[in-house]
């Protein structure tokens, strides 16, 4: 994103100006394809399919996507839209499930064939001149995952592809400015998706690159003084970058009404407490109250070796903290207004993997989310919650961040308590900090610090290995290396690591880390696998 001064938008208004509505109807890829829009540098948010259309026109979109989704259009039950917002005057896209719906609202033809197409298909393009395909080659490869399929196109519309199984797999009506496809030009098996996508937001649409991380940081500073007010806030600093720039927006909206708090719960990895306690005080200035709470940790989760009873502690033990911190603060200055706002830096596949996506199961309890207790005293700022990883990278560099900070790897805030499959003891804790710390060193040695979204560490506390050390048997436990690639944390593979990079953390770890005997290599992608074993 290349950087803007635009004025912050009002913070009563829901919508900003030139924003693109997707409409989910249960995909999986809903808030991917609104990542997509706003890297073409326009803003976009996700609505619900059951949001009334006069509704969504009430907002002022520039333009509306329909996501895919796992229904038919004939299934009972199916979501499904008026055709009033296609007479509606806004440009209109339609894929996958939604191009379906766009189809049969219109009067053209949906078939349940039995034909199905799932994965990369090869598409043949008709009007190579046409409003999306302009540019493109006349066959490139699309990812298509549908098993019903429109033969014939609605009345007025141009049919500009098709694949050896649908016969109508793009439509476009220049006139109403309504176009759509039936794959998934969101995700990056399509090899011209992006593309296709941009010449609907430029051409089709009409909109300008405008949007920034300029624009995120102004918007969400004026909705942060428009939600805090003349209360104050306070911030949990974990040493992650989530956290961090979660901190430094609010502190840029609020000032000193916000005073961070680093709890030393005793999970974190090495170094890690004098970082945030150097590195990010001096970037931003910030209040910072450091809490050593590690035995309080220790002693909830001990005997525990459930993962999700493990974060579900972790999260209320946490808020118990802040509420301590919260109540030593107001007591260090009466006068002031009350402390009543808590600021987290929850992403969105926070929020996905902990069923708050439209039409998404629970995959696990989140720290920032599914491991919040009911009776929480605080009100929640979370002006991360839309944004992927990447994103917030930008806005960090934005506020100024040292990049020491920016680009560090994620971090679960349950820290190193999820990556022990086990139960959690001081012990443990201090030999996986040992590991982690080789691994993250050699990473850093081999220069591949940038090509790698993170490489969890993971003791399996509960195994034991047999190995010969020093002529003698020994019976000590593995270490799981998990590095992983990723462009946002909702998919991900895993690192294809330089051999020798391997063998030199292998050998340090068994060689320095007590009690450890062997290294082993996760090899499994998400899906199926999760990035954390816990």
């Amino acid at each position: 994103m290349a950087p803007a001064t635009p004025a912050a938008p009002d913070p009563r208004t829901e919508t900003a100006a030139d924003t693109v509505l997707v409409v989910d109807f249960g995909a999986q890829y809903a808030q991917l394809i609104a990542r997509r829009v706003r890297e073409a540098r326009v803003y976009s948010e996700i609505v619900p399919s059951t949001m009334p259309v006069a509704e969504m026109l009430a907002k002022g979109p520039k333009a509306v996507i329909l996501s895919g989704g796992p229904s038919s259009v004939y299934e009972p039950g199916a979501p499904t839209l008026d055709a009033a917002l296609f007479e509606a005057g806004v440009p209109v896209f339609g894929m996958c499930y939604g191009f379906q719906l766009m189809a049969t609202a219109l009067g053209g033809t949906v078939d349940n064939t039995g034909a199905r197409e799932y994965g990369r298909t090869e598409l043949s393009v008709s009007r190579p001149s046409s409003t999306l395909f302009e540019g493109t080659p006349a066959e490139q490869s699309v990812w298509m995952s549908h098993g019903d399929a429109c033969s014939a196109a609605p009345e007025g519309f141009t049919v500009t592809a098709s694949t050896d199984v649908v016969p109508v797999a793009a439509f476009e009506n220049d006139e109403k400015r309504l176009y759509g496809v039936q794959y998934h030009p969101e995700v990056l098996h399509t090899t011209h998706g992006q593309q296709i996508l941009e010449h609907f937001l430029y051409r089709g649409a009409g909109l300008a690159p405008t949007w920034t991380t300029t624009n995120v940081v102004d918007e969400q500073v004026a909705l942060i003084r428009a939600q805090v007010g003349s209360s104050r806030a306070i911030c949990g600093l974990s040493g992650g970058v989530d956290s961090a720039v979660a901190a430094a927006l609010v502190q840029k909206a609020i000032g000193s009404q916000l005073t961070c708090v680093y709890v030393d719960h005793g999970l974190m990895r090495k170094g890690e407490t004098e970082q945030v306690e150097k590195d990010f005080v001096a970037a931003t200035g910030v209040q910072l109250k450091v809490v050593d709470a590690s035995e309080r940790f220790l002693s909830a989760l001990a005997g525990v070796s459930d993962p999700e009873q493990k974060r579900k502690i972790i999260g209320r033990e946490f808020i118990r903290v802040f509420e301590q911190a919260q109540a030593e603060i107001v007591a260090e200055a009466p006068g002031d207004h009350p402390v009543e706002f808590l600021v987290q830096g929850t992403l969105y596949p926070d929020v996905v993997e902990s069923g708050g996506g439209t039409g998404t199961a629970n995959i696990k309890s989140h720290h920032n989310v599914g491991g919040l207790p009911e009776d929480l005293e605080f009100q929640l700022v979370e002006p991360l919650r839309k944004l992927f990883k990447d994103e917030v990278r930008m806005v960090g560099q934005e506020l100024g961040l040292p990049e020491e900070i920016v680009q560090r790897q994620p971090f679960p805030g349950p820290g190193l308590g999820i990556r022990i499959v086990g139960e959690v003891t001081r012990d443990r804790l201090d030999l996986l900090r040992e590991a982690d710390a080789i691994a993250r060193e050699e990473l850093t040695a081999a220069g591949l610090d940038r090509e790698i979204w993170q490489c969890p560490v993971v003791l399996l506390a509960d195994v034991r290995s047999v190995g010969v050390q020093g002529d003698g048997r020994t019976y000590g436990h593995p270490v799981v290396l998990r590095p992983v690639s990723s462009e946002d944390a909702m998919t991900a593979d895993w690192s294809r690591l330089p051999y020798e990079t391997l063998a030199r953390i292998s050998t340090r770890i068994t060689n320095e880390v007590r009690d450890v005997n062997r290294v082993v290599l996760d090899v499994t992608s998400k899906p199926p696998g999760t990035i954390e074993w816990e």
